[in-house]
């Protein structure tokens, strides 16, 4: 990879964490915030969204929301867990596209696809070119004894 893919892939990783960790943590310095609201106006499998719904699983919903795409997004500021904080902070795109979208408008100007798919796929992008190797500290937590003891773990780290 030559320096200015290199830039631009660092680039792109750390904003889209910032982007992620601001979210998260506006949501969390929110008194009373929930994703109750959002969840209510769910447009497509309305019975799943239903169910997260439900007084005994909103919370967790709510955790998840909150303090599960801070993770996401210091992970990826910081370069570690690259791959699996990707893989995940898609899979929470993923999520969030489905209740807004009402089959093929998300909303007045977007067709089929909206911010949510594009998310979704520079993290997939970012996983797959395993960006935390790139400025950031998967190389570092791969050169720990533990990863030379556990080789299988240097996959994990990136």
């Amino acid at each position: 990879m030559n320096k200015g893919t290199k830039f631009f892939t660092f680039f792109l990783r750390v904003s889209l964490g910032w982007v992620l960790f601001y979210a998260a943590w506006t949501k969390i310095q929110t008194p009373g915030w929930s994703s109750a609201g959002y969840l209510k106006g769910a447009q497509t499998f309305v019975g799943f969204y239903d169910f997260l719904l439900q007084p005994g699983f909103l919370p967790i919903v709510n955790f998840f929301n909150q303090w599960g795409v801070l993770l996401v997004g210091a992970a990826l500021i910081l370069g570690i867990f690259v791959r699996l904080s990707s893989f995940l902070g898609a899979l929470l795109m993923i999520l969030y596209y489905l209740p807004v979208l009402s089959f093929p408008y998300i909303k007045p100007h977007s067709f089929l696809v909206d911010e949510h798919i594009v998310y979704a796929l520079a993290l997939l992008v970012l996983g797959g070119l395993r960006a935390g190797q790139i400025w950031g500290l998967e190389n570092w937590c791969k050169s720990l004894p533990i990863c030379s003891r556990y080789p299988r773990l240097r996959n994990f780290f990136g």
